[in-house]
């Protein structure tokens, strides 16, 4: 079959099967005689597999880890059971965090609880002096999930592709 089979058989954009490639997350193809990559079917439970791990929010670096000890079926799956227990932590942590943001967005609706000029607004207000806190403090603007604004988490870096 040719890319826009695949997709459509995955369920995966055409880019993301490109990308997963140059990632070498799914195998190189041979290709017809009008330079066309020719897949099979189990490139596409490959992509299945990557997509659906993608979907429990691992990394590629993991998936790459997960899809070698795969490739290999005589190795021991105590490193996939490790891999699994690291993930769940980050997980874990990611609640934490999740749960403090909530905390703090109820705690920071609460003090608007009409609606008005957006000038006496209890929201940007509160906004606007948290901000001014952090400035003093001279601590970073958090982004999701409490790191600096525009900074990924290293394993994510390379590659945020779904």
């Amino acid at each position: 079959m040719k890319i826009g089979e695949l997709a459509a058989a995955a369920g995966t954009p055409v880019e993301t099967i490109r990308y997963y490639e140059r990632e070498g997350l799914l195998p190189a193809t041979p290709r017809s005689e009008g330079n066309y990559r020719i897949y099979e079917a189990s490139h596409v439970e490959r992509l299945a597999f990557v997509r659906h791990c993608r979907s429990l929010d691992m990394t590629l670096e993991e998936i790459r880890v997960l899809l070698g000890l795969r490739d290999a079926p005589e190795a021991e799956c105590g490193g996939v059971n490790a891999l699994l227990d690291e993930h769940i932590g980050h997980v874990a942590t990611r609640i934490r965090e999740l749960r403090k943001l909530e905390k703090q967005l109820k705690a920071l609706r609460d003090q608007c609880d009409e609606v008005r000029d957006a000038a006496q607004c209890g929201i940007l207000g509160g906004l606007a002096r948290e901000a001014q806190r952090a400035v003093l403090r001279r601590a970073p603007i958090g982004g999701s999930h409490g790191r600096p604004e525009g900074q990924r988490p290293a394993a994510r870096r390379r590659g945020a592709a779904r």
